[in-house]
């Protein structure tokens, strides 16, 4: 079964209690219903067995898009980038993160979270 997202993530903790370890996951739903809102449709991306959380498209864009609570530890940074870093295409690939520094590494930028659902272009 793949991955379900839900418009109230109120409901979603009313039946299964909410849990700090939740964070993650209602950050990439809260992604994933923003990407909806500006029009993309939106799946699941997998290149051999590393999956992108999110290979989103329009009818002029695409955009590839990797989300966690934060880039802090090396080993998370590894796991979030790699999988974008194995696209060959040229699109637009982002790690989105609470993390407040914006940068590029190997083409893959960094972006606050915030900062997207405020309005920030993945462009």
């Amino acid at each position: 079964m793949g991955k379900r997202y839900v418009v109230d993530t109120g409901l979603r903790n009313a039946f299964l209690g909410k849990r700090p370890s939740d964070v993650g996951h209602v950050l990439e739903n809260a992604v994933f219903m923003e990407l909806l809102r500006r029009g993309f449709e939106v799946t699941v991306g997998k290149i051999d067995k590393v999956e992108i959380d999110f290979v989103a498209v329009n009818h002029t864009d695409r955009v590839y898009v990797q989300v966690c609570r934060t880039l802090a530890d090396e080993k998370v940074e590894q796991r979030e980038f790699s999988p974008l870093l194995a696209v060959a295409d040229a699109y637009p690939k982002f790690v989105l993160s609470m993390d407040r520094i914006g940068c590029f590494r190997e083409g893959v930028r960094r972006l606050n979270i915030v900062d997207f659902l405020m309005g920030a272009s993945l462009s």
